[in-house]
Parts: structure tokens; sequence; C-alpha cells
């Protein structure tokens, strides 16, 4: 075991984080290029962009529990989560890599294009839709199979004390990589963005992990470990942490998948590339302030009012974000910027408070399966903007109507959360990981 990770210190946090920056960058570039490029390139409308988004969250409804309970049990490479995270983050690249050419992938295979050539508008492209849902499916199940471990192993080598530490430190390289992925996109353009992203995905997952040494037994028992590692998993807790969560995900998917729309409508005279800058700069500025909150602002607040508490007053302010979206959005994409600015505030806390939240609640030997199930309070929600939010938005006038959903799912979600209980303010000890197994 490396030094640093004996003492966790603060590099061996950034070393633990890459794998799921890896994630979060890939996740970025879904983000801020998959609709543009499926309405932009692919001629796809606002109903055929939502179809193409479902395929992710049907992906990690199926993926994330699996993945997550095989890496509980399995001792394979030397790890229990590596493998997962060495295969995610390969098959991640690669459909990173498909997405600017699924026209090209469409003609190999020999599939209809989708729209006729007639139809499409100009630098516009046939593709068969099938064929961008099976890139989007793998592309999200590869994400989903690498994502969930690489959360897991955050709480296997931490304790009580160092995990919410270890889920900030995440979310803020995290952030911050993602803050340049929208940069990318901004400057050189989301094409580029892609082919940047199949690199540092690729680097990011399968070089960190061989130099973190995973427990090889996780506690089992059914009392608190003395080390600290809770050993057996409140139910009624952990229910409660996924349906605070899920409402969040509603609104945030909703802004994620249909943000192209309201900027379309807003800003009628912009370029389909002035369109996509205007996306990647609100993102970055989104990100950007997700990614300084989480270790340097919140990390130190929970201490003193504990990790609910702080999350849920968080998310009430990225609900008043939304509220503000809504009236002052469309004067300018500056107001826009200002907006994100606020929302940025409940994505910090929802990208890393929650997973330290569910960990009080968790068996740590089952973690990787419980990681899984609480996928599903985002996955839910996202299957659900996709087959019904879609719909509703494809049909509104005014798409302004996506920032009332949000808002109002914002403040439903910050309410739930203070029904959750929280095991007080965080500790500040920093004694060595819990579990066992060879050093």
């Amino acid at each position: 075991m490396l030094e640093i990770q004996k003492k966790l210190k603060s590099s061996f946090f950034v070393i633990l984080s890459l794998p799921s920056t890896a994630m979060g960058f890939a996740l970025s570039i879904q983000i801020a290029a998959l609709s543009w490029i499926l309405n932009t390139k692919y001629g796809f409308d606002i109903h055929e962009v939502g179809i193409v988004w479902a395929a992710g969250p049907i992906a990690g409804i199926i993926g994330q529990p699996l993945a997550g309970l095989a890496s509980d049990k399995v001792w394979f490479l030397g790890g229990r989560r590596r493998p997962f995270i060495l295969i995610g983050g390969v098959l991640t690249a690669l459909m990173l890599l498909a997405l600017p050419n699924i026209h090209v992938i469409s003609d190999a295979l020999g599939f209809e294009p989708t729209k006729a050539a007639s139809e499409l508008g100009e630098g516009q492209v046939p593709a068969s839709i099938y064929v961008a849902i099976a890139v989007a499916l793998i592309l999200d199940l590869s994400i989903n199979i690498s994502f969930n471990p690489t959360r897991s192993i955050i709480a296997d080598v931490t304790t009580d004390d160092t995990v919410t530490k270890g889920y900030t430190w995440m979310q803020t390289i995290s952030g911050t990589f993602g803050v340049l992925a929208y940069f990318i996109g901004s400057v050189l353009g989301n094409i580029e963005l892609i082919y940047v992203g199949v690199i540092l995905v690729f680097v990011f997952s399968v070089i960190p992990v061989f130099f973190i040494e995973e427990p090889e037994e996780l506690s089992q028992g059914e009392e608190n470990n003395e080390e600290g590692g809770r050993k057996e998993t409140d139910i009624t807790g952990f229910v409660k942490v996924l349906l605070a969560h899920a409402p969040t995900w509603v609104g945030i998917q909703t802004m994620f998948v249909f943000m192209f729309a309201y900027v379309q409508q807003e800003y009628p005279d912009f370029s389909s590339k002035e369109v996509g800058s205007v996306i990647n700069w609100s993102f970055l500025i989104f990100n950007a302030v997700a990614a300084v909150l989480p270790a340097f602002i919140l990390e130190p607040i929970t201490h003193k009012i504990g990790r609910v508490k702080t999350h849920a007053i968080c998310i009430a302010i990225m609900a008043v974000g939304y509220a503000g979206m809504i009236f002052l959005g469309g004067t300018s994409e500056y107001m826009i910027y200002g907006m994100m600015v606020i929302l940025g505030i409940g994505w910090a806390a929802t990208v890393s408070l929650p997973f330290a939240i569910m960990s009080e609640k968790v068996a740590k030997a089952k973690m990787g399966f419980f990681m899984g199930i609480f996928n599903l309070s985002v996955v839910l929600p996202q299957l659900a903007v996709s087959a019904f939010i879609g719909g509703i938005l494809a049909e509104a006038e005014d798409k302004t109507l996506m920032f009332y959903i949000a808002s109002i799912s914002l403040a439903i979600s910050a309410v739930l959360w203070f029904f959750v209980k929280d095991n007080g303010p965080v500790g500040n000890s920093n004694s060595a990981p819990s579990g066992g197994g060879h050093h």
C-alpha cells in the first residue's frame, strides 16, 4: 500500500478521484454534445432526441445494481472494483469515439437512415436512430458499469470520518475536469471535445486503479465496526434517501436533455454553433461552481450543521435558481450564465453529499449493491424525463415550461431531505481506512 493511502493524504484522494473523474468527463460530454450532435448533425427532432436519451436510464437500471452486486463479491486483477472500472472505462472511450461517427456505423451495418437527405438541413447527414440508440445505450451502460465501482471504492478505503472528504474531493477533481470539458466544447467545438474525451477517459480509467490498494475483506456482521463503517444496512433510512434524491434528478435531467430547445427558442437568430456555445458556457459555469464548493465550502459546513441539512439547503437554493431562469433567462444569454452560478450550488451538493449520506445507511460489505440500487433514484427520473416530459415539451409552445418543472421538482426534493435522519455533524478524524485485507 502506498504511504499516501496509509495516511489518507490529500494526494491519495486526488488519485482516488480520477476514475470517477473519467466517468464524470464522459457524462459532461454526453450533456454538452449528445443532444446537440443528434439535432444539428443528424437532424433528429426533440422527440427523437428524448428517445435516444431514454436508452441510458434503461441501461442504468440493469447495469448498476448488477455491476455493484458483482463488485461486492468478486476479486480479480488485484481488486474488487478494479475490473469493472477498467472494463467500463475502455468501453466508454470506444462509445465516445462512436458518437460523431453514427452515420458511418449506420452505413457499415446497412441501416436505413431515419430521415431522407431531402428532409435534412445544410450540414446534416443521414443516420439511423436505431444505431444512435445502440451507441447511447452502450455508452451509458459502460459509464454505469464503471461509475458505480468508482464511487464504491471511495467508501471501501475511507473511514466514517473521512468518507465525506473522499466524496467531496471526488466532486472537486471531477468538477474541475467537467469545467475543462465545457471549456473545450465552447472554444474548440463539441467534436473536438469528444475526441479529447476519448483519450482522457481511457487514461484516467486504466492507470490510477493500479495505485489504489483495495481491502480483500469488507466488514461483515451485525454491529458497527469500531474502526468505522456500518455493518448492518438501515433500510428505512436508505429508502428515505432514495425518495428525497429522485425529484432532484427530474429537474436536473430535464435541463440537461432539453436545454438546447430552450436556447433555440429564446435566441432564434443564433446559429447551431452559437447555440452549442451558449450551452457549453452555461454548463462550464454550472460545473465550475460545483468543482469549488464541495471540498472547500460544503465539507466544512457539514462539520457544523451535518450533511443532510447542508444538502437540503443547497437543493432549495437550486429550486430558486430554476425559478429565476423562468423570469430572467430570456433577457440575455449572460443572465443564463448568472442563473447557472446559483444552480451550480445545488449541483455541487447533488454530485457529492448524497453518496456520503447514503454510505451512513449501508453496510460496507454490500456497498456496491446498494450503490447500484441508489442509482435507481437517478435513472428512473431520467427515464421519466425522456418518456413523459420530452413529449410534453415537444408539444409545448413555450419551452420555459422545463424550468417550471425543474423548480417544483427541486422544491419537493428539498422538503423530503429534511425527513432524512442525519448521523450528526461529521467528525475530524484522519484514522486509517477500515476493512481488512493485505497491505
